[in-house]
């Protein structure tokens, strides 16, 4: 059960975050050449003489302005990276990490077992290490430190690190156990993950 609330919370949070995020985006840029460009309308009208285009412009220009979105970039910006080490994790459980296999692809099962197991247990290791050393860092935060824009507590901010770390290195150990009780790993591939490749005889790979 606990697992099945962790590969929702990971989904939902990655969703989430890069929708809310483009979507912030998005307004932002609106925002900011919808000002300009109806500045450059209003002074176009104006020596035009279009004192209704100059009006409209005017307002919308009045409108844009007083609207304070100089937070936006840096909100997106958090929302981008809590969604990065979140989706790492992300990663890690549904398999979609570039990896180097040539060499274990040749290998049999049983020297392939050991080789993948201490891949895993390796990235397991770092992330904790990396998720240990973030930790000590948003603990020694100065609790008055705040963000530039949005002026949050900046240890919110760095939560980020050790709580995606130690999701991600708890991914490595799941995927560990799984894979040495079952010899099955995470795919992730248009193909079947039980089709095989073979070399044809002009060099081309060929999919049975």
């Amino acid at each position: 059960m606990l697992d099945k609330f962790l590969d929702h919370l990971e989904e939902w949070l990655v969703v989430a975050l890069i929708a809310a995020a483009t979507v912030i985006t998005f307004v932002a840029v609106v925002h900011r050449y919808g000002a300009s460009n109806s500045a450059v309308l209003a002074a176009w009208s104006q020596k035009h003489n279009l004192p209704w285009l100059f009006v409209i412009a005017d307002d919308v220009y009045e409108f844009l302005i007083s609207l304070n979105l100089s937070w936006a970039q840096e909100l997106s910006t958090y929302m981008f990276i809590w969604m990065a080490k979140f989706g790492a994790a992300l990663g890690v459980r549904t398999g979609i990490h570039v990896g180097v296999d040539v060499l274990v692809d040749r290998l049999g099962p049983a020297g392939r077992k050991p080789i993948v197991i201490f891949a895993l247990l390796c990235g397991a290791l770092f992330t904790g290490v990396i998720g240990t050393l973030g930790a000590v860092y948003v603990y020694e935060l100065d609790p008055d430190q705040v963000s530039q824009e949005l002026e949050w507590q900046s240890w919110l901010v760095y939560l980020c690190i050790p709580l995606g770390s130690y999701l991600m290195c708890f991914r490595f150990l799941q995927v560990a156990w799984r894979f040495a009780r079952t010899g099955d790993l995470p795919h992730h591939a248009h193909a079947p993950p039980n089709l095989e490749a073979k070399p044809a005889v002009d060099g081309m790979e060929l999919i049975r």
